[in-house]
């Protein structure tokens, strides 16, 4: 049980204009969540990828992702992303420690790391959740496809449909879990 009574959530959200002053000046705190669906003994065997439509207006795939909140633990932001990109009833395993499995540093000019993000700095922590409930697309979500770690091992993939980095965050996940 948390000692916190409760979430001061004032100032959490900024009006559009307020962020996009803030991008401009400040590095903004990330998670990148990669769901997985694991076998009876833990082992990764489906990763979970949304489809979604791009700043840019193309259709990509993409992983869980978005900022930490004032006043939240990252373990409630994973909670908070995990619902809102896969519902409510995705029953994810919250990872018991903080620590990532790496740090992904998007820069808005391309070129300087292999992350992107044309519209700010951002530091963002990765995590594998393993997703136990039923999910579904949500929010701005197009699909959400479950993929066999063997369908991601092949030479043309859904990675390929990825954008900023993000095939770069699911590989490094796999390498991770020993499943690459």
């Amino acid at each position: 049980m948390s000692n916190r009574t409760a979430v001061d959530a004032e100032g959490s959200w900024f009006e559009p204009e307020h962020i996009a002053q803030l991008r401009r000046h400040l590095p903004i705190p990330y998670l990148d969540i990669v769901p997985v669906r694991t076998d009876v003994d833990g082992a990764v065997v489906e990763v979970g990828l949304l489809l979604r439509a791009s700043g840019s207006g193309q259709i990509v795939r993409a992983i869980v992702s978005g900022r930490i909140m004032i006043h939240e633990t990252i373990r409630e932001a994973i909670s908070r992303h995990i619902e809102k990109d896969l519902g409510p009833m995705a029953m994810p395993r919250i990872p018991v420690s903080p620590v990532p499995f790496t740090v992904a540093e998007y820069f808005p000019t391309p070129g300087i790391s292999p992350f992107h993000d044309p519209r700010q700095h951002a530091i963002s922590m990765a995590y594998v959740v393993p997703v136990d409930g039923e999910t579904a697309p949500q929010e701005d979500a197009l699909e959400l496809t479950w993929f066999g770690i063997d369908e991601l091992q092949q030479e043309f993939t859904p990675l390929d449909e990825m954008s900023g980095g993000h095939d770069l965050i699911v590989r490094r996940a796999l390498a991770h879990v020993g499943a690459a």
